[in-house]
């Protein structure tokens, strides 16, 4: 790919030039870590056999301990990359956010998880599109789809597809009593090229189109911009209406779509699997993953890796990585056997 990326001539189709390197840039990703890690292994040997030569090896030992404990953290970093290997982990993705039951304090708690999202994307170095996102009829969210482009992005929020159940005394509760609430989130990859993702527009696709409802504004409310696309095969609908013009919206809506077909085959897979290995493990769409308790105590708990955090306002402020690697570690078997459905209190 080296050889390909040198060739003066390859530029000539951007398009093709631009995958190529984005090929060599993911090999590169998955080969270097590992020379890095092996010339950091090789720094601390020699360390230590200068240690040994000394007089006085004690005067080595801070910097020998630091280089272990650097090349200890990148072990652990690199493994962690490992579990990142499913069909579409290296994907880009589509984050998609509703509230449950529970009226104005679950959109709330809907937008509470788009800020955490977003500080994630942030903090991770992911680019975050904020498209559809449709405000609460008192506060909150009641929708909102965010486009996560990046390394592996699929892969790291995978995680997070599910039920998420919010425990805390509410704002919107003059007793000031403590309340439960819950949001869906869904994580489709984002699918360009994919030879088993076929969609024939002509006899697959049915599209409706109609005012978008919102603020207001140069197109919204104003023209049918608005576009649902119903997928005749599997009954598959997808809406957009955040874009200012009907193709816009389309294209955004088309994008969604490969997404959920690409999510529905991975998990028919994933259940044929289950059914050979006779395993029970419920797999279920919607099925609660994780709770955020804020009241009586703190504490974000993982409900299928078992994996719990006490310092709940880091995890809503963006830091996810515990909570997305010990399910990344639970789901290769290398995790404990979880608490899937269960209720942390």
């Amino acid at each position: 790919m080296e050889a390909l990326s040198a060739d003066p001539t390859l530029w000539d189709n951007v398009e093709k030039a631009q995958k190529t390197m984005q090929r060599l840039a993911a090999a590169k990703a998955g080969v270097e870590p590992y020379y890095v890690l092996t010339r950091k292994a090789e720094d601390a040997v020699t360390m230590v056999e200068l240690a040994e030569m000394e007089d006085d090896p004690e005067i080595y030992a801070d910097d020998i301990k630091t280089d272990i404990l650097a090349l200890r953290a990148g072990i652990e970093k690199l493994e962690n990359q490992t579990l990142l290997a499913g069909p579409y982990d290296q994907c880009d993705a589509i984050l998609e956010l509703k509230p449950g039951a529970g009226g104005t304090e679950a959109c709330d708690w809907a937008a509470m998880l788009l800020r955490m999202y977003l500080r994630w994307a942030d903090r991770a170095g992911f680019k975050a599109e904020l498209h559809d996102e449709l405000p609460g009829e008192s506060a909150g969210i009641s929708s909102a789809t965010v486009f996560v482009s990046g390394p592996n992005a699929f892969g790291m929020l995978k995680s997070e597809h599910g039920v998420h159940r919010l425990v805390r005394i509410s704002p919107f509760n003059a007793a000031g009593k403590r309340q439960t609430s819950f949001a869906a989130v869904e994580v489709l990859p984002q699918i360009e090229d994919d030879p088993d993702i076929v969609i024939d527009e002509k006899k697959d696709i049915r599209m409706d189109v109609y005012r978008a409802s919102g603020a207001g504004g140069q197109h919204v409310n104003k023209t049918s911009s608005a576009v649902r696309l119903t997928h005749l095969p599997t009954n598959i609908v997808v809406t957009c209406q955040n874009e200012r013009s009907q193709t816009q919206n389309r294209e955004v809506a088309m994008r969604v779509l490969r997404g959920r077909l690409a999510e529905v085959k991975a998990r028919e897979a994933e259940k044929k699997i289950a059914s050979l290995r006779g395993e029970q493990r419920n797999i279920e769409w919607g099925s609660q993953i994780r709770s955020y308790v804020f009241q009586p105590y703190t504490m974000c708990k993982d409900l299928r890796s078992g994996v719990a955090l006490g310092d709940i306002a880091s995890v809503m402020d963006g830091e996810l990585e515990p909570l997305q690697f010990g399910y990344l570690k639970w789901l290769a078997g290398k995790g404990g056997e979880g608490a899937d459905g269960q209720d942390i209190e």
